[in-house]
């Protein structure tokens, strides 16, 4: 299954089915007896539908991680304005001080002693315009603190609100993550249990099957029609070629399916979103009869699995963990739809 050939997403029942398919390799002994041990056939098929497992979450991990970027900069973007209010409001609080000081002094007495007290008319009425200048600066400045305090109030109210949805989507990404890693952790188990032989002969019949489908993941130069932006894409994708598929990962030395599709673009000039839906969902959608070198190829549904088109019925894509970016026919995988950057 070096072409990265798979059945659609199984139904329940279909699931149930393949559970009892994977107890049927199981390297645990049953209470009753031990388990045969697999076939290196049997264990190739189980390690390459956990692989194909994988690659749904991992779409699923990378859009979390989108988002968690997007609400991690809001975050920031409130706390920035939370600082900002605050040290407003502290140097209102600290003009008013002095305005209070004055207030005080002066005000506590009233005005017609002052006048009787004051052995110059004329100061006192000056005093008096002052201390009404003063009053009214005050009256402004409290206006303004408390328009502020219940700015700020709002402001931390809202970053509360952002901060939980970060916590909650940061507990999503690591569950997602969780989900991913076991599947490669039962793979690896599974690999594990070959003798150096039985994996020698696993790769040969790999490196054979891909050999009969047209797949390759050998080192090649984009010699196509593709001019302009498409080609500076398809030469980075060509210029990846045989560096490993790694899941959540946008090179520059490990890929992703979209990983490698945005990087590719992003190269050209031309950046796309992280997933393939979002990817899906930004390009201007094009026929299969009308495909051109360096459009989007998405197989399966518009959320699984996505590579470039090449020209020549052939595509370039990252296929799945334990596999290499590489070139393979067009109709390698169920044909979906096509997008143009």
């Amino acid at each position: 299954m070096g072409l990265h050939r798979r059945p659609k997403p199984p139904s329940r029942a279909r699931i149930a089915t393949l559970g009892m398919a994977a107890g049927a390799v199981s390297l645990l002994p049953t209470q009753s007896q031990a388990a045969p041990n697999p076939t290196v056939d049997e264990v190739r098929k189980e390690v390459e539908r956990l692989y194909e497992e994988a690659e749904a979450p991992t779409e699923e991990y990378n859009a979390i991680r989108e988002e968690q970027k997007k609400l991690q900069r809001e975050v920031d973007r409130a706390q920035d304005s939370l600082s900002r209010k605050q040290q407003e409001i502290n140097e209102l609080r600290e003009k008013i001080g002095p305005l209070a000081a004055a207030q005080y002094r002066s005000g506590s007495i009233d005005p017609s002693v002052q006048l009787f007290l004051s052995s110059d008319p004329d100061d006192y009425l000056g005093q008096a315009e002052m201390l009404d200048r003063t009053s009214s600066r005050q009256a402004e400045a409290l206006e303004a603190m408390q328009r502020k305090q219940r700015e700020l109030a709002q402001e931390r109210e809202t970053a509360r609100e952002q901060l939980q949805s970060l916590q909650e989507t940061r507990a999503k990404a690591a569950k997602t993550k969780d989900e991913v890693q076991d599947k490669l952790a039962k793979a690896r188990k599974l690999l594990n249990s070959l003798t150096a032989a039985q994996r020698a002969k696993m790769e040969a019949d790999q490196e054979r099957d891909d050999a009969s489908a047209g797949a390759s993941d050998s080192p090649a130069t984009y010699n196509g029609p593709a001019s302009g932006r498409a080609k500076a894409a398809l030469d980075f994708a060509y210029a990846q070629l045989g560096k490993p598929y790694e899941w959540g990962s946008t090179g520059p030395n490990s890929f992703d399916c979209s990983g490698l599709t945005g990087s590719s673009w992003r190269a050209a000039g031309v950046s796309l979103p992280r997933t393939v839906k979002q990817q899906y969902d930004a390009g201007r959608k094009v026929a299969k009869s009308d495909l051109q070198p360096g459009d989007i190829i998405y197989w399966y549904n518009d959320n699984q699995h996505n590579g470039m088109y090449v020209g020549n019925g052939k595509a370039i894509h990252a296929p799945r963990t334990g596999k290499n970016v590489e070139i393979v026919p067009l109709d390698s995988m169920p044909f979906f739809a096509a997008s143009r950057p």
